[in-house]
């Protein structure tokens, strides 16, 4: 069994910054690509940012130049650095792990972590 669990998320002004991050732990022998996802109310869960294993990252174009993904491997963790905050950005942010833990990959999510941002 994997479990990831996220944190860092809050209430900022817009302009201001947060930090997210997910840590995964369990059964882990690898674990491909991490990413972060979030979805506002009333809309479909987006893709927001992902990075694999040897650091290669993507970004949804609405983030590009504002957010940093990166990753530690050794520590099974993934970071979502955010700047420049804007209401919009408002939702709850997911991670997602795509983890092999015996013969196959699967993706697993955390819970998510609330992030609002206010004008």
């Amino acid at each position: 069994q994997v479990q990831l669990v996220e944190s860092g998320g809050g209430l900022v002004q817009a302009g201001g910054s947060l930090r997210l991050s997910c840590a995964a732990s369990g059964s882990i022998f690898s674990i491909n690509t991490m990413g972060w996802y979030r979805q506002a109310p009333g809309k479909q869960r987006e893709l927001v940012a992902t990075i694999t294993r040897d650091g290669s990252t993507n970004y949804a174009e609405s983030v590009k130049g504002r957010f940093t993904i990166s990753r530690d491997n050794a520590k099974n963790t993934v970071l979502l650095q955010m700047n420049s905050l804007k209401p919009e950005d408002t939702a709850v942010y997911y991670c997602d792990a795509d983890t092999l833990t015996g013969l196959n990959f699967k993706h697993y999510w955390g819970q998510g972590t609330q992030v609002t941002v206010s004008s």
